[in-house]
């Protein structure tokens, strides 16, 4: 079973700003602390920013 390793607050803060059409994209990398966060951009730019947030090695 693949779970989050973050703490439930931040579960939590994420989930209640995707309600708010907010969205946060975190690195999957473990000890990462890269996110990114964004509302509001068009469907490219929004993968253009999640690219970013997921590829380790481009921050």
């Amino acid at each position: 079973m693949n779970r989050s390793t973050l703490p439930l607050t931040d579960r939590i803060r994420d989930a209640l700003r995707l309600v708010a059409g907010r969205h946060t994209v975190r690195c999957p990398h473990p000890g990462c602390l890269v996110s990114i966060r964004y509302s509001t951009v068009t469907p490219d730019e929004a993968k253009r920013l999640t690219n970013i947030a997921v590829d380790h090695a481009r921050h």
